[in-house]
């Protein structure tokens, strides 16, 4: 999709956006939102964006602060992260939108979505639970020594090699390690570093108007889908209500393991009456 920065903020920020193309009736849907996770840019979503804006809907994928060629720091804060999404939408001149969020990102879609409630059409959390909580290991080692983090989390964020085979296993990762490695320093620690601390996840599900959507890895070591249970409940109490789908056999980077199962359950939730 075609990339092009703006200033929010003060500070330039890096979005791909499908309307700067002049999708077929993009300015009058809901625009879909893709918020990528921890030490990632927009980039992880580049097939599913690419899948969703040649069906019609104006796509955009920002670079969080601190991420891929946005400008600032990482912001160390999901509640901060999502204020300054709802401003980035606004200098967008999106309106109504449809959230869509992956593990540290869905939390910020999440936050979002209970922030401009009125806005938001539909809400999709890919590999969400709500707390995240992270591992003190990797916490440190985020912060202390960043290729032991990187290893750890190539290891746990792919569904086991049985089902992809050695030769797309190693593929994977070794595209994952070059999406890490190319972040600004410091911003997987940071990024982990929310996610651990944000313990507002129900309270904001409560707050969530919309029809939600959980996607989950059915081999997800890194957010497994029976831990996706308080957030699921919380969000199908609401008015809006919820539904949960897994899809067999991928681990947590669903984006990369299955772009087009993954690309179909977006567009077919976002295309479903409310």
């Amino acid at each position: 999709m075609p990339l092009f920065h703006l200033d929010v903020d003060g500070h330039g920020v890096c979005v791909a956006d499908s309307a700067a193309r002049g999708t077929s009736g993009a300015l009058e849907a809901p625009a879909i939102v893709l918020i990528h996770g921890a030490g990632h840019d927009h980039g992880v979503w580049d097939e599913v964006a690419a899948t969703l804006a040649a069906a019609g809907h104006r796509t955009i994928a920002p670079d969080l602060p601190g991420h891929g060629a946005s400008e600032g720091a990482a912001l160390a804060d999901i509640d901060t992260q999502a204020a300054w999404l709802v401003r980035l939408l606004d200098a967008l001149d999106c309106g109504r939108m449809c959230l869509v969020g992956h593990s540290m990102g869905s939390l910020t879609a999440l936050a979002a979505a209970a922030r401009a409630a009125e806005r938001c059409a539909k809400l999709v959390l890919v590999g969400s639970v709500a707390p995240m909580p992270v591992a003190p290991f990797l916490l440190d080692a985020a912060r202390d020594d960043p290729p032991a983090a990187w290893a750890m989390v190539n290891k746990w964020s792919f569904g086991p090699v049985e089902e992809l085979g050695e030769a797309r296993l190693a593929a994977l990762q070794a595209h994952n390690l070059q999406r890490m490695q190319r972040q600004p320093g410091g911003s997987l620690a940071i990024d982990l570093g929310a996610c651990n601390a944000w313990q507002d996840g129900l309270t904001a599900a409560s707050r969530v108007c919309c029809p939600a959507l959980l996607i989950c890895g059915e081999r997800d070591r890194m957010t497994p889908p029976e831990t996706a249970q308080p957030l699921f409940d919380a969000l199908r109490a609401t008015a809006g209500g919820a539904s949960m789908i897994r899809i067999p056999g991928a681990g947590h980077s669903m984006m990369d393991e299955a772009p087009q199962i993954l690309s179909d359950a977006i567009r077919t939730f976002v295309a479903a009456a409310p």
